[in-house]
């Protein structure tokens, strides 16, 4: 199935705007997921926008329940992607989105979204440019790209391609599964779900910066360097199409190999680092573990560093 549903509305009129189901996983973080909630609320989208909050391992604030929100526990497995599939299946609309609970939507970003739905009807998942913050800096991000291929996803993460930016049909999610909740601490579930979607039709993404993404230390990956190198492995032992492209081999194995450094597993460390540089040479990520195992400089550091300009390990 591609393109949206036929017409919904009498002859006498046009198509009404398909509604949207908004998913939005929270754990002890209730002021900003207030500012997560009341932005997609306060969208300019003419269309029906149902709100579905799942708290994960905490109790439901019912106080944010109102007509068009729904709160809700994570009755999955715990952890994020438990939590999304949570709210994924009290979604009967025919289009799902996600919002973390420490980012908050711009006003037009559904509208300009489902516009790209309308004027092509082979796109199937959709998302746009992001703004980071991170303190008092500010980095805006967009691909230069407006269509995104199984291959690129291979060669680069492309991290501007963020969870909160996901426009998906949800016959689209009927068709590929839900979110990967195999895969250790949840970590990767993003990028995961966006391998398996540009699968069946390139993932579409709007240069336009449309939703604020706040890091800050209360992240939820900061410092959980075992979850982050067992999610990594196991992504390169599900997607031996990595294989064949060896930049995106070696960027998971440096990633792997600063987690292990992170640790403090020097010896892992090594080995993850020269498998990387057997891939890549010019790998930075490799460079970077070995200064981490080395102890001449800590994996906080660089991970405040890189966050400081919006950019992750």
């Amino acid at each position: 199935m591609t393109g949206l549903p036929a017409a919904e509305a009498d002859a006498a009129g046009p198509r009404r705007p398909p509604a949207v189901t908004v998913v939005i996983p929270t754990r002890d973080r209730p002021a900003l997921l207030r500012t997560a909630v009341d932005a997609v609320l306060a969208q300019d989208y003419p269309g029906e926008v149902r709100c579905v909050v799942v708290h994960d391992g905490t109790e439901p604030d019912r106080a944010l329940e109102r007509a068009t929100v729904t709160v809700t526990s994570n009755v999955r497995s715990p952890g994020l992607a438990g939590a999304r599939n949570s709210g994924i299946a009290l979604a009967d609309t025919e289009l799902v989105a996600f919002c973390d609970d420490d980012d908050r939507w711009l006003p037009d970003k559904l509208s300009r979204q489902v516009e790209v739905f309308r004027s092509d009807p082979q796109a199937r998942f959709v998302s746009c440019g992001i703004r980071v913050r991170y303190g008092d800096r500010v980095v805006e991000r967009s691909l230069p790209v407006d269509r995104v291929t199984f291959a690129d996803l291979l060669r680069d993460r492309l991290t501007e391609l963020h969870p909160s930016t996901f426009l998906i049909q949800r016959s689209l999610l009927d068709e590929i599964g839900m979110v990967d909740e195999a895969l250790p601490g949840s970590y990767a579930e993003d990028y995961e779900l966006l391998l398996r979607a540009a699968r069946v039709a390139p993932v579409r993404s709007l240069p336009a910066v449309l939703v604020e993404v706040l890091w800050h230390p209360q992240s939820y990956f900061t410092g959980r360097w075992a979850t982050v190198s067992a999610a990594l492995q196991r992504l390169l032992a599900t997607y031996p199409d990595f294989s064949r492209e060896k930049a995106g081999a070696a960027r998971l194995s440096g990633q792997i190999a600063f987690a292990e450094a992170a640790q403090g597993h020097r010896g892992a460390a090594v080995r993850w680092a020269a498998r990387t540089a057997v891939l890549r040479p010019t790998e930075p990520r490799a460079v970077l573990a070995l200064a981490v195992a080395a102890k001449a400089v800590s994996g906080e550091r660089v991970v405040r560093e890189l966050n400081a300009r919006g950019r992750g390990i």
